[in-house]
């Protein structure tokens, strides 16, 4: 049986790319990337040999180019798979691609590397001995409440997902359901602009309000601890 290799890749610094994933991106046959012309650059910048194939697998080719890699690996090549950054499956195409493959008894193997969510937990100052990351939030209040209030008793952080375009409305409701606990906001993480906003949420929430940001945007919420909720004054 053929190998698809699952490839991290940086999140931002591109010197973030480990050893092992730099030489199996040099052995490939094949590569399926959410976009070609990013990851192109991680061969540009370190001098990798680019795969003889190499084409696109996202959310809305993700099955076409599942049939494409499964042909390639019945045919014995080496296929990996890669998304702009992170690792494929974690709010990006790939689990419904790599449960095909395993179906296929074809082998599967995970280079792991740089990750959003653990760095943006470990950046936040708050509790990681227990933690729920849940993606990207609803765009709508509404359904983003409703959302919220799936943790708002539990104890554990909570990491997301948000746009820069819905930073300051996601802070709102996070503060009108959660209370005004601790949280961070992780903008553009290893890259040169990377910028960790701690504080509690009504403070973030005023900051952030009808403010342009720009980047990705890694959001971290305390879980529901006395500990970690603004005391009041004292009278």
């Amino acid at each position: 049986m053929a190998t698809l290799s699952v490839i991290t890749t940086p999140i931002g610094n591109m010197e973030d790319l480990g050893f092992r994933a730099l030489r199996v991106l040099g052995e490939l046959d094949a590569l399926a990337c959410e976009d070609t012309r990013v990851t192109r650059k991680i061969f540009q910048v370190h001098n990798l040999p680019t795969p003889r194939t190499i084409f696109s697998c996202h959310e809305h080719n993700e099955e076409q180019a599942a049939k494409r890699i499964l042909g390639l690996l019945d045919s014995g090549a080496h296929v990996g798979l890669c998304s702009d950054g992170g690792s494929p499956s974690i709010s990006d195409p790939g689990y419904r691609l790599i449960g095909l493959v395993l179906d296929s008894e074809h082998t599967v193997e995970v280079i792991p590397g740089p990750s959003a969510v653990a760095t943006a937990l470990v950046a936040s100052g708050l509790s990681t001995s227990s933690y729920t990351f849940k993606g990207f939030p609803p765009r709508k209040s509404g359904p983003r409440k409703r959302f919220l209030e799936e943790e708002s008793a539990m104890p554990h952080t909570l990491v997301v997902f948000e746009s820069p375009y819905r930073i300051g409305k996601f802070l709102a409701d996070a503060f009108e359901v959660l209370g005004d606990r601790r949280a961070a906001v992780c903008v553009e993480l290893t890259k040169k602009f990377e910028k960790v906003h701690r504080g509690y949420l009504g403070d973030l929430a005023e900051q952030f309000d009808g403010l342009k940001v720009k980047g990705e945007i890694s959001v971290v919420l305390a879980g529901n601890n006395p500990k970690f909720r603004r005391k009041p004054p004292e009278e």
